[in-house]
């Protein structure tokens, strides 16, 4: 909701906007990965937005307005806005089905990545994405010398994937920051994936250049851990954990060119902040 008011000692005209901060693929406050939502009636420029997220100081912040059989949804980090967010769109659909009071347990989203579909059931937010199979690759040096542990394999998507042998190495992975940030994959990042001991896979993310190196949670990096572990473990429906110090857990699906990526979400705060 949008409240315009007038500032008579500059005559600029100003906005109060509603803003919820929601926990995500977690339903325990202070866990998994916490996003902004922003109900929009209209774009604000793209300036604004970027300011809005950098002041939120989260990971993602989601600006959506509502068009009834669909929403637009963008995503931006304190620095960019990205192409597809995982995390943003479930806190979106809690958003709207817990607080908004949306008619529909199934919500449409036009999105940069074209249409996704966020659908509630069973206590569950379910995201349908697009698949991104990654191919095997080599790992530059500049990636390398960024990591105190080497990885098995190496696989790219978008994100550079690299495969260790064990839960614990994911664990136990340090990066060179002052290194890793000269790396420039913009818009992607960097997975570390393994087997898990009580899932089916386990994995971390990075992304240099950021402000938030270590993404707590992270929905569209299992666009491709859901396809590679698929086809690796033989089985289509799979459980994940992302083990940031936050942590969160996933309830995956491989569809082929699709993927369904299952979290719960718990809202922390709601409030409202205006802009020009």
């Amino acid at each position: 909701m949008v409240f315009p008011l007038i500032n008579s000692t500059f005559s600029r005209k100003i906005v109060k906007l509603e803003l919820y901060q929601i926990d995500t693929f977690t339903d325990e406050l202070f866990r998994g990965n916490s996003a902004c939502v922003v109900p929009l009636k209209s774009w604000l420029p793209d300036e604004i937005l970027i300011k809005i997220a950098r002041e939120n100081a989260v990971a993602e912040t989601a600006f959506f307005i509502d068009k009834g059989k669909e929403i637009q949804l963008r995503w931006f980090t304190p620095e960019i806005e990205m192409d597809l967010c995982g995390h943003a769109t479930l806190a979106t659909a809690h958003c709207l089905l817990s607080i908004l009071n949306y008619p529909n347990k199934e919500m449409v989203f036009d999105t940069k990545s074209g249409k996704l579909t966020v659908t509630f059931r069973d206590n569950l937010y379910y995201l349908d994405f697009p698949s991104r199979m990654p191919e095997a690759s080599s790992l530059p040096d500049i990636i390398a010398k960024s990591l105190n542990i080497q990885p098995r394999e190496v696989f790219k998507s978008r994100d550079y994937l690299l495969v260790y042998d064990s839960e614990d190495d994911i664990k136990n992975i340090k990066i060179e920051r002052p290194i890793f940030d000269l790396i420039n994959l913009d818009p992607g990042g960097v997975i570390v994936t393994a087997k898990g001991i009580n899932s089916d896979f386990v994995s971390r993310y990075f992304t240099p250049q950021a402000t938030i190196l270590e993404d707590p949670v992270t929905g569209s990096a299992h666009c491709s851990l859901i396809p590679f572990w698929a086809e690796r473990l033989s089985k289509q429906n799979l459980s994940a954990i992302q083990l940031s110090e936050r942590c969160g857990k996933l309830y995956c699906e491989n569809q082929n060119e699709r993927v369904i990526i299952g979290g719960k979400a718990k809202t922390y705060f709601m409030g409202y902040f205006w802009t020009e």
